[in-house]
């Protein structure tokens, strides 16, 4: 049921909030058995692109040949480079750097969240590919605040210029103030539910919700409910103001 064009979901020239009743599915180049719900991209002035996979029995695709950051939601990927394989479940992440020759492909139905950005190299310092699982990351408390909890995904080194955290919210707890700054943001709402402030806006926001904040857009997050709220989080990284997009 259509509620006669209502949706939560906004489009601002700072920020967008991007629910699932307003996603659009449509393969992208290579796609074999699977489509795209594509979230950011440079249309909108994002300098990145951000994009849900939905695999199908025997689907695969091939990455662009820029960097690539795949994290898996639900079934089970088999991410494929340079003579190296890795089987990702839920949680579970994979870092691929440029040129890679990668293929992302599932042997059932499958959702993987997948970020590609071009790289903007520091000194001469290539990235490596790397693996992971979420839930072995050591969890820090953000500003010793123990009811918000930051997982770091990307290693801290010079050679990678994003990075992407998941964060954990117990029902109540928020962001310690408003966030302005010169980074974009890509989040993907994973568990639970609150409250986000973009710009001047007040969203409700919950599980399989989408948001984009361009680079200064005013940013606060609330949980709210009886659960934790948790996020996946892309944010560039590690570059002087004038290369960081």
């Amino acid at each position: 049921m259509h509620h006669l064009g209502h949706t939560r979901s906004s489009y601002r020239p700072d920020h967008l909030l991007q629910t699932p009743d307003t996603f659009v599915r449509a393969p992208l180049p290579g796609m074999t058995n699977a489509t795209a719900i594509v979230h950011a991209a440079p249309a909108m002035g994002a300098a990145f692109i951000e994009y849900t996979v939905e695999f199908e029995a025997d689907g695969c695709f091939d990455p662009g040949k820029d960097q690539c950051f795949v994290y898996v939601l639900d079934g089970e990927v088999l991410a494929a480079w340079e003579k190296m394989e890795r089987r990702l479940t839920v949680g579970q992440y994979a870092y691929l750097a440029p040129e890679s020759g990668a293929r992302l492909s599932a042997d059932k139905g499958t959702r993987a969240v997948v970020i590609e950005k071009p790289l903007r190299v520091l000194n001469g310092q290539m990235p490596g590919h790397l693996a992971g699982d979420a839930a072995s990351i050591v969890a820090t408390a953000m500003e010793s605040d123990e009811a918000v909890k930051v997982r770091t995904l990307i290693p801290a080194d010079l050679s990678f210029d994003f990075a992407v955290n998941t964060m954990t919210f117990q029902p109540g707890a928020s962001l310690p103030r408003v966030e302005i700054h010169e980074m974009e943001h890509g989040l993907l709402m994973l568990e639970g539910e609150g409250i986000y402030r973009l710009g001047d806006c007040w969203y409700p926001v919950k599980a399989g919700d989408f948001i984009w904040m361009s680079p200064y857009c005013p940013q606060w997050f609330g949980a709210l409910g009886k659960k934790p709220a948790k996020y996946l989080i892309y944010k560039n990284w590690n570059r002087h103001p004038l290369q960081s997009r």
